[in-house]
């Protein structure tokens, strides 16, 4: 069968696009690995109607809405490649299955790439965050550590302290704070550590102690990560599609890539990476979609 569209990716971008689709009837199929960035995350935020919801919730009722619309197939399969021919996208799974569309929505979201610190996986997404527009409010009263990677690190504290502002940078040994910063840190009594991290220590997801390579140690219960963020799949580069000087998709007002018959919606093409906005960016990419569709036949 030839699908209007193939929606990349099941994360609220892919989810809502397919929606839009459905309901704009077009054949439309998601193929989902089923691994979402957000599957540490306790809860989800900042999403009026579904503020605090848990993440497997808020998919579960995302497919209800979906199975209403008979134009909408989901597929639980990894892509491992896209190929364009004779004006049709050729759609290859893992499972060995191949499906074909005339157009394709990217929304497969970005992946966290954390400080290569012991332990840091333990207590990511339970005591340990990267976005504080999702997790600061919960943090509002805790004693908190700021452990700095790269070069948004400085960017990434101010943030964190419009909710908090007893926190305690940990460079892990690294440059990520100009001489500039530093000023500006020690002016707000912002404590900055620059010895190297050795491992995280806790239980049960808790972070209890942060010990260092010198011997020292720093008990704090909380914190947050100036996580980096990759796309979580090659096919943007694969595809040729044009990037912008953050690495997402560059992408119009309606998701359309540089590449025609490719869209793109989602963590991968627009930020911040927030559910809602992920959502807003599959819904405008599905818009698009049907939009050139109506241009071309009408």
């Amino acid at each position: 069968m030839l699908y209007d569209c193939a929606v990349i990716g099941g994360g609220p971008a892919g989810l809502n696009a397919s929606l839009v689709l459905g309901r704009g009837r077009k054949e439309v199929i998601l193929l989902d690995d089923d691994a979402p960035r957000n599957a540490v995350t306790q809860e989800s935020h900042n999403f009026i109607t579904r503020d605090g919801i848990e993440p497997v919730e808020f998919r579960k009722a995302a497919y209800a809405d979906l199975k209403k619309y008979p134009g909408i197939v989901i597929q639980k399969e990894r892509v491992t490649d896209i190929n364009p021919a004779d004006a049709v996208f050729h759609i290859q799974t893992e499972a060995g299955k191949n499906y074909e569309a005339k157009t394709i929505i990217l929304s497969t979201g970005l992946k966290d790439v954390l400080p290569d610190i012991e332990g840091i996986h333990n207590f990511y997404g339970t005591s340990l965050f990267s976005c504080p527009f999702c997790d600061g409010w919960e943090l509002k009263d805790t004693p908190l550590i700021f452990i700095a990677d790269g070069a948004f690190s400085f960017h990434g504290v101010k943030m964190v302290s419009n909710w908090n502002k007893n926190i305690v940078i940990c460079t892990n040994g690294k440059e990520s704070l100009s001489p500039e910063q530093r000023d500006i840190l020690a002016k707000k009594q912002i404590e900055v550590i620059d010895d190297e991290i050795l491992r995280l220590q806790g239980e049960n997801g808790q972070l209890k102690t942060v010990q260092f390579k010198n011997g020292k140690e720093l008990h704090k219960e909380a914190g947050f990560i100036s996580a980096k963020m990759e796309q979580a799949a090659p096919f943007a580069e694969r595809l040729g599609l044009e990037l912008t000087d953050m690495g997402g998709i560059k992408t119009d007002p309606y998701g359309r890539t540089s590449i025609k018959g490719i869209y793109a919606g989602g963590d991968n093409a627009a930020g911040p990476p927030q559910l809602v906005i992920a959502a807003s960016e599959g819904s405008k990419a599905a818009i698009g979609v049907i939009t050139d569709f109506v241009e071309e036949t009408f």
